[in-house]
């Protein structure tokens, strides 16, 4: 009779997560992809989703022109200024922005369900018929060129400028998104309205809506809004090649002047998020620098050795390659050791992959913080749209408990053989002269 409850309330548990029974997905005529998830219990609705359009599409002289466009979407319209546009939302309590990234560029607002369609015009407004006033596009040129003088002295930033030219030479991902001094000053409004007409369309358009209102009025919303968009001219997004294999452990330094701090990036290529293993690396990543005090990393060289004021591990996998990899904010004077203890960690990962202990407690946190993440209209549709983009399939909640208990510590191990090479490491860093 016990075990029997207890599977009832597995049972219930798993089917209060997102699935393909209460997941409302629709592709409208025009290729936008819309997935929508009811929740009554809110009156509000979160409408949030990604569009095909990034720092791929830029050429090396033009770095940072998605991020120009996208961040100049909001600044007017044919139809209406920036104030005009802002005050409709605000009347509304409601909230609309843009951000774009390498792959795609991404929108994200709130409201009332009752003002949904109202987020969904404005929406529809400014993908379309974006104006680039001159004076906002002068404005933001400004706040851009005064933003990446700011990243020029920021120790942290620099190094991960380094390590993703070391890891990913000769690939796309190895431009900063943001641009430089030299290509944001070169960008002019006819590069960004080409830039607009060249990649924002329907074409791999995909919009969630979660919140309170029935899935299929949301759906009949976005066509209202939406549907009549086409662009015939709008370019296939490229395909993103394998990240380069480095054959030796690779050591670079930027110097600012004036720094008594070095921040270093130490790692290597990692999965793609569809890769099979991806599961067991992120376990393994947990174990390496995550869980608990910023897991061993943490505990070796800040906790036990001191010589840092943060260090972890993180992987990062999405449509195309991942980086795994390792941080930690040193002293400069620490810096040659802290390397040498990290390099050392891994080998030991690599050797001996993880404890049973260390696997299960992980195992735990991963399950425990999957529901915590779904509490909010927000981490539903982020969710669902991860599943979207990542061709997960919408049972991929349902079964990720099964998916996660699946891995053994062999499966880690061979995912960190696979991926965490000791003697060949992107290692960069930037602080003081070395």
């Amino acid at each position: 009779m016990m075990a029997t409850r207890l599977q009832q309330s597995r049972n219930v548990r798993q089917n209060s997560l997102p699935g393909p029974d209460d997941i409302h997905r629709v592709v409208l005529p025009n290729g936008i992809t819309v997935l929508s998830r009811p929740n009554f219990n809110s009156p509000s609705v979160m409408v949030s989703g990604y569009f095909a359009s990034g720092s791929l599409f830029e050429t090396d002289d033009k770095l940072g022109l998605a991020d120009f466009v996208c961040t100049s979407l909001m600044r007017g319209t044919a139809k209406r200024d920036m104030q005009s546009i802002y005050g409709a939302l605000e009347s509304a309590g409601a909230t609309l922005g843009f951000d774009s990234g390498t792959y795609n560029s991404n929108f994200g607002g709130r409201a009332l369900a009752e003002d949904l369609s109202l987020v969904l015009g404005v929406l529809a407004e400014t993908l379309q018929f974006p104006a680039f006033p001159i004076e906002h596009v002068e404005r933001l040129r400004a706040q851009f060129l005064a933003g990446l003088a700011i990243r020029a002295q920021d120790t942290a930033d620099m190094a991960d400028i380094i390590f993703d030219q070391i890891v990913f030479e000769g690939h796309p991902y190895s431009r900063p998104d943001d641009g430089w001094p030299e290509t944001i000053a070169a960008i002019t409004r006819d590069d960004m309205i080409n830039f607009h007409r060249r990649t924002f369309g329907p074409k791999n358009f995909v919009i969630a809506v979660v919140g309170g209102i029935d899935p299929q009025r949301a759906v009949e919303k976005v066509q209202a809004a939406l549907g009549s968009w086409k662009n015939p001219n709008q370019v296939t997004r490229p395909e993103i090649p394998d990240a380069p294999v480095l054959k030796k452990t690779v050591r670079r330094h930027h110097a600012i002047e004036g720094k008594t701090q070095t921040d270093i990036v130490l790692g290597m290529s990692g999965p793609r998020r569809k890769e099979p293993d991806y599961l067991a690396a992120s376990l393994g990543n947990s174990v390496l620098g995550q869980f608990g005090m910023m897991g061993r990393i943490g505990d070796v060289v800040r906790e036990k050795a001191g010589l840092a004021y943060h260090a972890s591990s993180s992987l990062s996998g999405g449509i195309g390659p991942g980086t795994w990899d390792v941080t930690a904010g040193v002293s400069a004077a620490n810096t040659k050791r802290a390397i040498d203890l990290i390099i050392k960690e891994l080998e030991k990962f690599v050797k001996k992959g993880v404890t049973a202990k260390e696997l299960a407690d992980c195992k735990a946190n991963f399950l425990g913080r999957l529901p915590i993440s779904l509490e909010s209209n927000g981490g539903v549709a982020g969710a669902i749209l991860n599943m979207e983009r990542f061709n997960l399939g919408l049972d991929h909640l349902r079964n990720y408990a099964q998916k996660i208990n699946a891995v053994k510590r062999e499966d880690v191990q061979a995912a960190a053989k696979k991926y965490v090479h000791p003697s060949a490491l992107a290692v960069a860093s930037s602080g003081p002269e070395a």
